[in-house]
């Protein structure tokens, strides 16, 4: 954003560090073990307890990189509330925003992932000839769980088209 907003960069050319898919990776498994256990919370209320997640991935990840490499891929030491280098409180804003658009974001891609599995030939073929039956609701289920049966029906679909005909 940088780049493209500021440097005005036309092809919102950006670098990054490999240590950041990771890093990334295991704050947002971070987030989704927290989204499970504080569902009883009001929304904004989760957002903050994301926001921490954050901030404290970044602060550990920059510190154990630090103690690694001697040096850690992100410096804030001269720049905004800077927290030994590693974090900068004055994003918190942002990361409230990104916290806040957590959940949105997730149910959207499990929407996604649900239909796309949906639409495999390994699923279509199989409910088709009967192998497995599309899950069917009286009521209205949540999203995790219409993806975890999307997956699972998928799964069986796709054990039944490696199965032997007899």
């Amino acid at each position: 954003m940088g780049a493209a907003l500021v440097e005005r960069d036309a092809h919102g050319t950006a670098k990054t560090y490999l240590w950041m898919h990771p890093i990334y990776g295991a704050t947002a498994l971070g987030m989704e073990f927290l989204h499970d256990r504080l569902r009883f919370l009001p929304r904004p209320v989760r957002a903050l307890a994301y926001t921490a997640v954050i901030f404290g991935a970044e602060f550990t990840t920059g510190w154990l990189l630090r103690r690694a490499l001697g040096r850690c891929p992100w410096d804030y030491e001269d720049k905004g509330w800077s927290v030994k280098g590693l974090i900068r409180l004055d994003y918190a804003p942002f990361w409230y925003v990104a916290g806040l658009l957590f959940e949105p974001v997730r149910e959207a891609f499990l929407r996604v992932t649900s239909e796309a599995l949906r639409q495999t030939p390994e699923y279509r073929h199989a409910v088709e000839n009967g192998t497995v039956a599309e899950p069917h609701h009286r009521a209205p289920v949540s999203t995790e769980q219409e993806a975890g049966e999307a997956a699972d029906t998928f799964l069986l679909a796709e054990e039944s088209e490696l199965q032997p005909a007899h």
